[in-house]
This record gives structure tokens, sequence and C-alpha cells, in this order.
């Protein structure tokens, strides 16, 4: 448990609790004075127990002064801020700033929560513009993690909260809050949609919200998102995903003024960690002519949308890479091999255009140690890249602050921007189909974040927070992994057998009435 109050007072009657969050809160007679910089930030000055650290304000709702105040524990002093009461509780800790240069700013803090509360959040407002918002993700593990949020000043002032509108026993701690100069934001927020136009042919429907039936793209499009990935195989069993099918969708995806990121698999079917299959066609070619491969279909695919007016914006040499490519020569414990492959890759993207960048893509994106031995191999067979990509599941790799710590890492590490190439979470443990879901009993879900399409907004919303977070803005965006990818008939996993399902249906952003998921509202909130 993270939260020590000296004196636990229990209440018998909770206090009804508002969808607006706390702005009616009383506010308490010992007002701050308005200052041009925060003071305080890391909640030193006071020591243990002050209900309104120096600096700071608070405003609780009738009856609840104990919810709010500083103790031991901070991140990197010795004392934090935290809410926390034996009843429910809404409490506000807040500092007006005035006197500001009107411009960008941005609120850091570090935080860590029990989850579970109606909402906790930090705010920038009273700045003339809208009031912008940071929800606290759960961290059940006790790990700190590093939150921003940005405004716009227009009338040289602005407020900086912390706020909890929570339940009996949940509670928040807030450490090292600073207000700087500049901004923040996603610039990709991207979904891999490669399975869509097979869904479509095998008649599947996409609905908004109110039941109305639309293109996917177009709903996509409509609710905020700005890119698309599509994966190309060499010479799949069924026809899809190869270079005459990724023309085709590229040309939706850029009349709805998307960006484009390419993902060659060199493969005839899936390629990830556990399997880098040579395609049919190369199984039998000598390394140089291998290379030659590598080089030719990266430059063919990708020439052959520039020529058709849909350039890739970026393309990814092999897909989730961790164990290499082309195995045996371009496996993970050949690094010359693996790295003379991935150059050929690289050099047939930059031969089409040297605008396009070059990602390089590993899974298992809270993997800090694993990441950094692969870039430094990289980067000593002197592989060019212009970006890393990773994967994140957050049931399969690890808490949110093991992803914040490789972001950051490998950010700083190699100087390089960084996305999340593939993230996903189930709205539901029902299927849709005949075949068993990945995610499929309450065992496999993340805390702090139950199968419901509240849970997969909740999700989505916070590996966000942690993207948006990453240093110096090179934290780039995500891509939702196939949100389209609805239980169809026909559209199973397998490119060589019709008969096979999907075991991602309940991660999809449609619900099995085909409606768009409020996860999906996300896009647009960054």
């Amino acid at each position: 448990m993270f939260h020590s109050r000296r004196t636990i007072l229990t209440r018998s009657l909770a206090v009804p609790l508002i969808a607006a969050g706390v702005a009616s809160l009383p506010t308490q007679s010992a007002q701050a004075a308005d200052t041009s910089t925060l003071i305080n930030g890391d909640f030193e000055a006071d020591g243990t127990g002050a209900a309104t650290p120096a600096g700071w304000s608070t405003n609780n709702a009738a009856g609840q002064s104990d919810a709010s105040y500083t103790e031991p524990g901070g991140h990197s002093g010795s004392y934090r801020l935290s809410h926390w009461s034996a009843a429910a509780y809404r409490v506000e800790t807040y500092q007006h700033l005035s006197g500001l240069a009107n411009g960008d700013y941005t609120l850091t803090a570090w935080v860590r929560s029990s989850g579970g509360q109606n909402s906790a959040y930090l705010a920038l407002k009273n700045t003339g513009r809208a009031e912008q918002r940071t929800d606290l993700p759960p961290t059940p593990n006790g790990a700190w993690i590093r939150l921003v949020t940005s405004v716009r000043v227009t009338n040289h002032q602005c407020t900086v909260s912390i706020v909890s509108d929570a339940n009996a026993g949940n509670w928040i701690n807030v450490d090292d809050v600073t207000l700087t100069p500049g901004s923040t934001g996603l610039a990709i927020r991207g979904a891999d949609v490669s399975t869509l136009k097979k869904s479509e042919d095998y008649g599947g429907v996409y609905r908004y919200p109110g039941g109305i039936a639309a293109d996917a793209l177009t709903i996509l499009r409509s609710a905020g998102m700005n890119y698309a990935r599509l994966k190309v195989w060499v010479d799949p069993a069924d026809g899809y995903n190869n270079k005459a099918r990724v023309l085709t969708m590229a040309k939706r995806i850029k009349r709805l003024g998307m960006g484009l990121l390419i993902d060659f698999h060199y493969s005839d079917a899936w390629a990830d960690p556990g399997k880098q299959n040579k395609p049919a066609a190369w199984a039998s070619d000598s390394f140089a002519q291998l290379k030659a491969d590598v080089y030719n279909h990266t430059y063919d695919v990708l020439h052959a949308l520039k020529a058709q007016g849909t350039k890739a914006d970026m393309v990814q040499i092999g897909n989730e890479i961790n164990g290499g490519i082309l195995w045996p020569d371009g496996r993970y414990d050949n690094w010359p091999g693996l790295a003379a492959l991935l150059k050929s890759g690289a050099d047939g993207a930059k031969a089409v255009s040297r605008s396009t960048q070059v990602v390089l893509h590993l899974a298992q994106g809270g993997d800090d140690s694993g990441a950094r031995w692969f870039f430094d191999n990289v980067v000593s067979y002197g592989v060019p890249f212009d970006i890393i990509g990773l994967s994140y599941y957050g049931y399969w790799h690890g808490p949110l602050n093991d992803l914040q710590t490789t972001l950051d890492d490998v950010a700083s590490r190699y100087s390089k921007p960084v996305f999340v190439a593939e993230t996903a979470y189930a709205f539901t443990l029902d299927n849709d189909d005949a075949l068993e879901n990945n995610i499929a009993t309450s065992s496999q879900l993340v805390a702090g974040y139950p199968a419901t399409p509240a849970g997969q907004a909740a999700n989505l919303r916070d590996i966000m927070n942690v993207i948006e977070a990453v240093p110096d803005s090179r934290g780039l965006g995500l891509f939702y992994w196939e949100p389209t990818w609805t239980a169809v008939t026909g559209n199973g996993w397998d490119p060589a057998d019709p008969s096979s399902g999907d075991a991602w249906e309940n991660q999809a952003l449609f619900d099995y009435d085909d409606k768009a998921l409020p996860a999906m509202r996300w896009f647009s909130h960054r």
C-alpha cells in the first residue's frame, strides 16, 4: 500500500460524487499567493502532514479536510503529496500562477495510483483556453510514472491542479511537479489495418457508435486516426497483404489524408520473435542473392507506392525482429548476416525516397535490457535507421513503468524518436467465433484495466500518456493493432487455411455489433 496517513478517520456516509469533477468544491480560507513560477513542486517545504503544502491551496468536499496531505516517501526527495481517505472523497490540490508570458507550457509530474477512482488527474486550467488534463494510470506495483500535459496560456495565468474524485481507500501520490515553457503531443495516432480488405471482401461491416454503417477507414479517420500501417508478405497463400493489395489500400489511406507505414515481414506469412521464415521463393538462395532479394523486394513495393502517388512515410525493415530476420542467415546469433540484411532493406527504402523514415521494430516493449542489447549491436554494425518501434501489450510485456523505462532509455541512448508499433487490449472476455481468444480469462488482464469498453479505453489512454512523456518530444505516438479485425468467417489468422479463426476480435475497436468502441475517441485527444 502506498498511503500511510497518520490518523485514519472512518465515515459512515460517503459524499455524493459528481460527474463534473471538483469544480464546485468549497475553497479553504488559507490561500496561496499568486506567483509567476511554481513553488514547492517537490513538497519538501513542510515535512509530514501538511494538508495545504506551502505554495499550494486545497479544495475539499465538506467534511473531508483530511484527504490531502504530505507524507514521507517522495519520488526523488523525502516527501510527497498524497490523496487518500477511508471514505469516499473529492479533493483538489492546486496552485495559481499569474504574470506568465503567454505561450505554451508543459506540466510534468511523477505519480502513482491505486486505481479505482471515479477520476484522478493532473490539469492545467484558467489559461484563457480549454482545460487540459492527463489521467493518472493505476500503478498497483507501486512504481512511479512520469506524466505530462500541455496548454497554451493566453491570459498570463494558469492554475496547476491535482484532482481526486475517489472511492474509499483509493490513493494517489504526486511529486516533483514542474511547469516549464514548451508543448507536448503525439504526432502519430495510428492503427494497423492490414486485415481490413479481406474482412470487407468476406462481409465485414463497420458502424459508427450510433449504428450507421460506413467505411471503416472513414470511421477511424473521423475519430482522429491520422496514420495507418500495412504489413507486406511476399507470396501469401490467400493473396492478401501482398504488393497488389497494399497498393490498393494505400490509395484509400492517402485519400483520407493519413500517413502510411509499410511493415515488411520478409516472409509469406507471419514473422515475429518466434518465427522468421524465408519466403518460399527465396528459400534456396545464396546469402548474396538473399541480400539482393531483400533490397529488390523493398525497392519494388515502395517504388510502386511512390509511382501511384502514395509514397510510404515510414517503413519497417522486418517485423518484431528481436530474433532477427530470414532465419538462419539473419538470426540474432549471426550479427554479420543480420546486419547485412537489414542494411539491404534500409538501402532499398532510401533508394526510393530519402525522406522515407526507416524503422527497426522490436517486440517486448518492457524489456529495456533486451532493447539495449539489440540496438547496441545495430549501432556497432553500422545499420542505418531513423526511428525505433516497440510492440507493447501490457498483459505480456510488463507494467507501464517498464515501458516508460525502455522508451526513455532507447530514445536517449540512440538519440532517436520512438513509437509503440503495436498495442491492443480487450473490451470483453466473450468470444465471437470458434477460436479461443489470446486474452480469454480475467487472470490474463492487466491490474486496473477490466475487460470492458471503459477498461480498453483507459488502457489505450494511459499508454498514450506514457509515450507523450518521453523527454525531448521523442515520443511520436502509437499504432493500435488491428482495430478492424473483427470475427468474420474466412478472415482468420492462417492465410493458408480459410477455416481458421480470429483470436483477436475481443481486442478490436469495433464491438460484436460492429459499432465503434469508446477507445477509438482517444485518437483525437492528442
